[in-house]
C-alpha cells in the first residue's frame, strides 16, 4: 500500500491541493489480470522495485521519500493475440508527449516498430495506480519502468520463441518484431509467439537496458504518435464526448469566495420543461436538455450568500509576511539548512545588498477549462474528464458519495493542457452531483470566468535577500527569505560558503496550488534578479560573475552554451535594447536563457512599453529522449513565461476575482513572441530527466537584467511592466 502522506512529506510544500487525498492500493491478482486482458502475454513490474529504480533528481528544496509498498503493481506490458503491443501506464498525456516518448522506449528494448506499440494512460479500470502526471517525473521514473519492464519482455518471449523452434535462446533476436536466427531461416512473429497463451509474468530485477548510446528508436525525433487526430480532429476532448441520454450542466455559483447559502428559490427554475434543479448544502445546479437551457435555469434561481469582507491585492504582500497559523501542504523542502555563518559571511564582505523581490498570483488560463462528463449506472460511477490526477480524483468522487473507488471508473481523455492547474476534480464532483440526481448522464463545462474564478492560482510571494560580495566578485553570505510561494528551486548551485535560506509557509487570501515549476520560477526571479545586482555593484559582467561564482560544470556548461549561442560579450545592444542572462537548476534539469529586450516610449513623455527581441536558452537533462518535443517543450514554456514576467496578474479583491477574461487577463500574443533559439546540450552519459517544468524558469529573471541593462531601472516585482515601464525625463 501507497501511505500517500507519507510520500507526501517529500512533495513541495506549494502543491496545497494534493494534501486531502487518502491511500491508494492495488492488490497484485493473476486472475484479474488475465479476466482484463484475454489471451496473451501480460509482463508486470512491481512496485517496490520501480520506486526503488526512481533516480533521485535532486530536486532542489526536497526531500525523498522511500515508502515500502511491496506487492502493488506500477506497470505493464500486453502482448496481444495479434502482436500488437499494449502498455499501461497511469500517466496521463496533457500536450507534453509522454504517450510518444513512452512508446519510444517500450519500442527500444523490444525491437518493434514504433507503430505496433499503443500505450492505454489514464483509465483508473485498466491502468496501475499512479500518483499523478506532475514534477517532471514521467521521464526519469515511468521511463525506466517501462524499459525495463520491456527488456525483461524480450528476453522471456525469446526464451518462448526457441522453445517452439526448438533452438537455443542464445541463437534468437528481435528484428523488427520478428524472431530470427542467426541466417533467418528460422522466424517468428510475436503473434505467433502470444496465440493462445494466457500468462502473467512478473519480470525479474537483474535486467539491463539500452544504453543512451545504442538507442536507435529513443533519442530521435520520433513523431507525435496520434499527431494526426489532433490536426484533424478525430481526436475527441472531455467537452466533445456525448452519451445517450445525456443533460447538460450549470452550477449556480456565490458572489465571492467563502459564502455560505442562507436561502435559495428554485421555483421559476424547476418549471422549465426537462430542468432538474439540485440543491444539496451549499450546492446549487441544474440540468437541462440543452446548455442553453441550463444556463437559463441557473439564471432563473434567487440565492441569497452571506459572506464577510475579504482582503485586496493591495494588502497581499503585507499578509504574505505573516506566518501560517496553521501547517498546509507538503513537507518538502521545509525546513532551512543553513551553512557557516551569515555574520561571518557579511563581515568578510566589501560590499553588502539587501533587496526585496514580489511575485504576484497568476492563472493557469488553459484554452481548454475544465469539463467532466459523468454517468452512473447502477451504484457505478464513471467519469471522464481531464486530470493530472486520475487515481485522485477517483478518491474524491468516492469521498463525496461515500462509495467505494472500485464503485468509481475515471477515464482521462488525453487533455488540452493543464500546467498544473488541474490536479483536483471540482468539476468531475459536480457534474455527478448533477447526474446522480438527474438519472441521466451529464457533461458539465466550467465557463471561462468560472476557469478563472473558482480554480486554484500559482502562489503570490515575497522573497528577502541580504548577501555580501567581496570586490573580485566572491560572494561571501547569501541569506534568503522565501514567504508563501514556495520551496521549489530554492537552493543554490553557487559556491557560497555562507548560506542561510528559508521558506516560511503564510496564510493565502486566495486558494493556491501547483503551477508549472511551482516555485522555481519565484525563487530564480529573485535569485538571477539579486546575483545581476552584485554584478553590477562589483563592475562585473554578469556571465563572468556567475561563473566566477560556480564550480558546477554542468550549470557552466549551460552558461557558456547559452552565452555562445547569443554571443554575449561580442557586441554591444543597439540603442534602446538591452542584454540579460539568468541561469538555475530545478528537478534534474539545468538551463540558462539570453535575453535581448526593445524599449519603445509611447505618447507619454516617461511612459515606455518592452518587448523581448530575442531568446536563446540552452538546456540540459541529461540523454535526449526526443530532440523535437524536447524543442517544444522549452519553446513552449519560453512563450508562457512571457505572460508571468511581463504583464499576467490575477487581481483581487473582497472575495471576487477581477479580471475573469482574456480581455482583462492579458497573456502572451503572437506578437509577442520573440526570435527564439534552442540549444540542446545532450549528454548521453547521464540519465534522462523531464523537461516540463525547468526551462520556464530562466526568462523573467534574463528580462528584468535586460530591462536594468538597457534604462538602469531595476525591477523587482512580477510581473514587471503590467502598464509599461516608468522612465526618467
Amino acid at each position: 500500500m501507497i501511505d500517500y502522506l507519507e510520500v507526501g512529506d517529500s512533495l513541495e510544500p506549494e502543491r496545497y491541493e494534493l494534501f486531502a487525498a487518502p491511500d491508494y492500493n492495488f492488490d497484485f491478482d493473476r486472475r484479474q489480470f488475465i479476466k482484463t486482458f484475454g489471451l496473451g502475454i501480460l509482463f508486470v513490474v512491481p512496485v517496490t522495485r520501480t520506486l526503488a529504480q526512481q533516480p533521485n533528481q535532486e530536486e532542489s528544496g526536497r526531500g525523498r521519500s522511500t515508502a515500502n509498498v511491496a506487492n502493488d503493481i506500477g506497470a505493464w506490458i500486453h502482448i496481444n493475440q495479434d502482436g500488437s503491443i499494449t502498455v499501461l501506464t497511469g500517466k496521463v498525456e496533457f500536450g507534453q508527449n509522454a504517450r510518444t516518448s513512452l512508446t519510444q522506449a517500450v519500442a527500444e528494448e523490444l525491437h518493434v516498430p514504433v507503430s505496433i506499440v499503443s500505450v492505454v494512460m489514464g483509465d483508473t479500470d485498466l491502468v496501475p495506480f499512479d500518483m499523478g502526471t506532475f514534477g517532471s517525473r514521467t521521464t526519469p521514473t515511468m521511463a525506466p519502468q517501462l524499459r525495463k519492464a520491456a527488456a525483461a519482455a524480450r528476453e522471456m518471449l525469446i526464451a518462448m520463441a526457441a522453445e517452439q523452434l526448438k533452438l537455443q535462446p542464445t541463437d534468437i533476436r528481435i528484428v523488427d518484431a520478428r524472431f530470427v536466427n542467426h541466417d533467418k531461416s528460422k522466424t517468428l512473429t510475436l503473434a505467433e509467439v502470444a496465440r493462445g497463451r494466457k500468462l502473467v509474468k512478473v519480470i525479474p530485477d537483474d535486467i539491463a537496458i539500452t544504453q543512451p548510446a545504442n538507442w536507435t528508436i529513443t533519442g530521435t525525433s520520433v513523431t507525435k504518435v496520434d499527431a494526426a487526430d489532433y490536426v484533424t480532429g478525430k481526436h475527441r476532448y472531455t467537452s466533445d464526448i456525448k452519451r445517450e441520454g445525456m443533460l447538460y450542466g450549470k452550477v449556480v455559483r456565490p458572489a465571492t469566495f467563502n459564502a455560505t447559502l442562507q436561502s435559495v428559490d428554485t421555483d421559476a427554475a424547476a418549471t422549465i420543461p426537462g430542468v432538474k434543479v439540485v440543491v444539496d448544502g451549499d450546492f446549487i445546479g441544474v440540468a437541462a436538455p440543452d446548455q442553453q437551457t441550463a444556463n437559463k435555469a441557473a439564471a432563473l434561481i434567487s440565492a441569497n450568500w452571506q459572506s464577510h469582507r475579504q482582503p485586496s491585492n493591495t494588502e497581499l504582500f503585507d499578509l504574505l509576511r505573516r506566518p501560517a497559523t496553521e501547517r498546509r501542504g507538503g513537507g518538502g523542502g521545509r525546513g532551512a539548512r543553513p551553512q557557516g555563518s551569515i555574520a561571518e559571511g557579511l563581515a568578510a564582505a566589501d560590499k553588502k545588498l539587501s533587496e526585496t523581490y514580489t511575485v504576484a498570483y497568476i492563472a493557469h488560463a488553459p484554452l481548454e477549462p475544465r469539463a467532466a462528463v459523468a454517468e452512473w449506472k447502477e451504484d457505478k460511477l464513471t467519469v471522464w474528464t481531464g486530470t493530472q490526477r486520475p487515481f485522485g480524483v477517483r478518491n474524491e468522487l468516492a469521498e463525496a458519495f461515500h462509495i467505494s473507488d472500485e464503485k468509481v471508473r475515471v477515464i482521462v481523455p488525453d487533455t488540452g493542457s493543464g500546467y498544473g492547474g488541474k490536479h483536483t476534480g471540482e468539476c468531475a464532483v459536480e457534474a455527478a452531483r448533477l447526474a446522480k440526481a438527474a438519472g441521466k448522464p451529464v457533461k458539465l463545462v466550467w465557463s471561462r470566468a468560472e476557469e478563472f474564478t473558482w480554480a486554484y492560482v500559482r502562489p503570490a510571494g515575497v522573497i528577502d535577500i541580504k548577501s555580501g560580495v567581496k570586490t573580485d566578485g566572491t560572494v561571501t553570505a547569501w541569506e534568503f527569505h522565501n514567504h508563501n510561494s514556495g520551496s521549489a528551486g530554492i537552493q543554490i548551485k553557487y559556491d557560497i560558503p555562507n548560506t542561510d535560506i528559508r521558506f516560511h509557509p503564510s496564510d493565502s487570501p486566495l486558494r493556491q496550488g501547483s503551477y508549472r515549476a511551482l516555485a522555481a520560477t519565484a525563487n530564480h526571479f529573485a535569485r538571477e534578479s539579486h546575483m545581476d545586482e552584485l554584478a553590477h555593484v562589483v563592475n562585473l559582467d554578469p556571465l563572468e560573475f556567475r561563473l566566477k561564482n560556480i564550480r558546477d560544470e554542468r550549470m557552466r556548461g549551460v552558461l557558456q552554451a547559452a552565452a555562445k549561442a547569443f554571443g554575449w560579450g561580442k557586441t554591444k545592444p543597439k540603442k534602446s535594447r538591452g542584454f540579460g542572462l539568468a541561469c538555475g537548476f530545478e528537478k534534474g534539469g539545468y538551463v540558462a536563457t539570453c535575453a535581448e529586450v526593445e524599449i519603445e516610449r509611447g505618447s507619454g513623455k516617461n511612459n515606455a512599453d518592452v518587448g523581448i527581441v530575442r531568446v536563446v536558452e540552452a538546456f540540459e537533462c541529461g540523454a535526449v529522449v526526443n530532440p523535437l518535443h524536447l524543442k517544444n517543450q522549452i519553446e513552449g514554456s519560453i512563450v508562457q513565461a512571457i505572460g508571468g514576467a511581463l504583464f499576467e496578474e490575477t487581481k483581487f479583491g473582497n472575495g471576487k476575482i477581477l479580471n475573469t477574461r482574456f480581455a482583462d487577463y492579458r497573456v502572451p500574443r503572437f506578437s509577442d513572441t520573440p526570435l527564439i533559439e534552442v540549444v540542446l546540450v545532450d549528454r548521453k552519459d547521464l540519465p534522462s530527466a523531464g523537461a516540463g517544468e525547468t526551462p520556464i524558469v530562466g526568462l523573467a529573471p534574463a528580462v528584468a537584467n535586460a530591462i536594468f541593462n538597457a534604462t538602469g531601472v531595476r525591477l523587482r516585482s512580477l510581473p514587471l511592466v503590467p502598464k509599461g515601464i516608468q522612465l526618467s525625463a
